[in-house]
């Protein structure tokens, strides 16, 4: 199921055997792809441009396709990637990287032909992909007594729980569990970045630093605030569970902005601003905070939507987030020098962008039409130039000559 590439000096000749050479390639580009597509197509069919056929509503279409689509192609990725350097394993790669990406092509296929396929196929063809994705993750990890990282396994294990309640919805078998699907995998995926962010960004903060001839004390790190955050992360998991939108869900989310808010300060983002692939990372965890803050703040002001937070928390935290670490995972584990290819900042205006007039849209301030058409443009056009700037480097061997 992991077959080793044969020879360097394939890939270079081969940019399929590159691309399937490294778990990062294959689902960065679906990811990329993907973001692409999904903005101008929900834009089409909210405007009643485009009839989408489905029994399935389509706001849950479209936040399944979000999460279970683009999102779970970046965290397969990333995870998948650092999983490798985590364990001191061999990366999942050949046969057994190409049998996981048709998993999640076929998934992707049912939910864009749910008259095609049935109710329980669609559901199987689905939650193939993390199914998988989890046993292998806990393969590894177990097999390697990495037992740091078997919360990556449980949080995979609770996104595939997730999924299934949409599904369950989607087939009319439970109507209703959609918007709590919807809502787990949003809080797992925040706790997913919670957790990643916590070890990376001032991991990356400090080495950069110290490359520029600073002590990297400027990064600080407080091992009892970081528990509190990730358990605060833990608990809105369940209190969203059985008491959503309530007035504990509320002050729990004002609590964890807090520690979040608190935490990121430590992180020295001020000392990297010259840095866009750093700069980025501290950007998508304050969009994080701000989601938090949004959501504990809603219940107490009457102006505030109630769906604000998602916004921030989907384009804002998750996809800044996203585009961040595969900007910066491309270049690091092709043996490219951590600089920006050019042009490619314009990524991260532009999904800034996606997620201000998405904000600005949902407040209502001005007519909502225009400010949902750029934020869709935005986000659809930061993944186009991630692709633009990308694809080559995604498909091409290492440049250092080493295997990956």
């Amino acid at each position: 199921m992991n077959d080793a590439l044969k020879t360097n000096g394939s890939s270079r000749a081969n940019p399929f055997t590159a691309l399937l050479s490294h778990p990062f390639r294959p689902f960065f580009l679906l990811a990329g792809l993907y973001g692409a597509l999904l903005a101008p197509v929900w834009l089409a069919v909210w405007f009643g441009a485009l009839p989408l056929v489905q029994r399935i509503n389509p706001l849950h279409w479209h936040a399944h396709e979000m999460l279970f689509g683009l999102v779970s192609a970046a965290i397969a990725g990333f995870m998948l990637t650092a999983m490798s350097n985590w364990t001191g394993t061999a990366p999942l790669r050949g046969w057994g990287l190409a049998g996981l990406v048709f998993l999640w092509l076929v998934g992707r296929l049912a939910m864009w032909q749910t008259e095609v396929f049935s109710p329980a196929l669609a559901a199987l063809a689905d939650l193939s992909f993390l199914l998988v994705m989890s046993l292998y993750v806990a393969k590894v990890i177990v097999g390697s007594r990495n037992h740091r990282n078997l919360v990556m396994v449980a949080l995979l294990a609770l996104l595939l729980v997730a999924n299934l309640l949409m599904h369950l919805d989607f087939s009319g078998l439970v109507p209703g569990l959609a918007p709590r699907g919807e809502r787990l995998a949003i809080n797992l995926i925040l706790l997913l970045i919670t957790v990643v962010a916590g070890r990376i960004t001032p991991a990356f903060t400090t080495n950069w630093l110290k490359s520029q001839g600073s002590t990297g004390r400027e990064v600080r790190s407080w091992p009892l605030l970081d528990r509190a955050a990730l358990a605060a992360m833990a608990m809105i998991i369940v209190v969203d569970l059985v008491a959503a939108d309530s007035l504990t869900a509320a002050a729990l989310a004002l609590v964890a902005a807090l520690l979040n808010g608190v935490r990121l300060a430590g992180w020295g983002v001020w000392h990297c601003r010259r840095e866009p692939l750093l700069w980025i990372l501290h950007l998508g965890y304050g969009w994080l905070v701000v989601a938090l803050l949004l959501k504990g703040l809603s219940p107490f002001v009457a102006d505030l939507p109630a769906s604000l937070w998602l916004h921030a928390a989907g384009i804002g935290a998750m996809g800044v987030m996203i585009l961040g670490v595969m900007t910066r995972v491309a270049l690091g584990h092709t043996g490219r020098p951590l600089a920006l290819p050019p042009g490619a900042v314009l990524i991260y205006g532009l999904i800034t962008l996606a997620v201000l007039m998405r904000l600005l849209s949902a407040l209502g301030w001005v007519a909502q039409r225009w400010p949902l058409i750029v934020s869709g443009a935005a986000f659809s056009a930061a993944f186009v130039v991630f692709m633009i700037c990308y694809w080559r480097i995604l498909v091409s061997a290492r440049v250092d000559g080493k295997p990956g």
